[in-house]
């Protein structure tokens, strides 16, 4: 079986290689350029941005892997072979380091972690006391999927009170959810820190803006780890500047790499990541889509499957 790969560049191909021969022996990798590669000897392919219409032209392709939990630049492609099955990558490792980046991002925020930072560039001993303690604020997680459901617990194992709002009701033990539009008002209000974890949907492009903060209680901070599209940043600076948002960590953006001279590199009440929150390693990607491919063989029912009605 061969899996033609498109992630990291040419330049990762050895070490996704030394990966899959680890996990999963029998898969011959190639790259997604090789001269040499016959287009009708590729059975799967893991991919992270195929220029559109490639996959159609794998006439023996029988299912489609993302490099990563998102598959926007995927499933974007007019030309996609839809009757294949898409499958976000999302390992263990996945949904642990997204757990470990929100409890950082929170608790930064909750520390004023980059006014520390400002304050250490220019070598000025800025003392000040945080005004509460973690457990006294609540965050408010937007989305319960794996990420999500993983960074509410490992928060509360923090002590800190968190809630959640998704588009469909979800019960989670010792936690008030919220859900849909009519009850995304109450939970806004309840929300002293916003952590945004929605999947990229037409319904969830521009939300991260002036209407949504404005229900945030005055001085609230937020953590933007879901999609670039979600957010309008100009909307998010101007809440920064009055106030109504304290302090953002934000791991995504609409153009990425961000542009050198974008006013969040040099805004004092934002913290930039480069997309940084979950990527998880190779390895862990390679044991995942290997366990897949094997499901996939023995007729089983694949997990995490791209729904095209959902959007994710």
């Amino acid at each position: 079986m061969i899996l033609v790969v498109k992630s990291g560049g040419e330049k990762a191909l050895p070490e996704w290689r030394a990966c899959f021969s680890e996990v999963a022996p029998e898969l011959e990798l190639r790259w997604w350029d090789d001269p040499k590669l016959d287009p009708a000897a590729i059975d799967y392919a893991l991919v992270w941005d195929p220029e559109p219409g490639r996959l159609a032209k794998l006439p023996r392709l029988r299912a489609i892997f993302g490099a990563g939990a998102g598959v926007d630049a995927i499933a974007a492609d007019p030309h996609l072979p839809r009757h294949l099955p898409l499958v976000r990558c999302v390992p263990p490792e996945a949904t642990q380091r997204m757990g470990e980046f929100v409890c950082w991002a929170v608790l930064s925020l909750h520390k004023d972690a980059r006014r520390m930072a400002v304050a250490q560039a220019k070598s000025d001993w800025d003392a000040f006391d945080p005004p509460f303690a973690a457990a006294d604020k609540t965050v408010g997680i937007m989305g319960l999927g794996a990420m999500g459901l993983r960074a509410a617990a490992m928060l509360r194992g923090l002590g800190i009170p968190v809630i959640g709002w998704s588009r469909s009701r979800k019960l989670v033990d010792g936690m008030e959810c919220f859900a849909g539009p009519g009850e995304q008002a109450a939970f806004l209000a309840r929300s002293d820190v916003l952590v945004c974890l929605l999947p990229a949907t037409p319904e969830t492009a521009g939300m991260i803006a002036a209407p949504l903060l404005g229900r945030l209680p005055r001085g609230a901070g937020l953590v933007q780890v879901g999609r670039g599209a979600h957010q309008v940043l100009p909307d998010i600076i101007a809440a920064l500047d009055s106030g109504q948002l304290s302090g953002a960590v934000l791991d995504v953006f609409e153009q990425e790499p961000l542009a050198a001279d974008n006013p969040a590199w040099a805004h004092p009440r934002i913290t930039v990541t480069p997309h940084a929150a979950s990527l998880p390693s190779r390895l862990d990607r390679a044991r995942y889509i290997a366990g897949c491919i094997a499901r996939f063989e023995r007729g089983e029912t694949l997990p995490n499957l791209y729904d095209p009605e959902r959007g994710y």
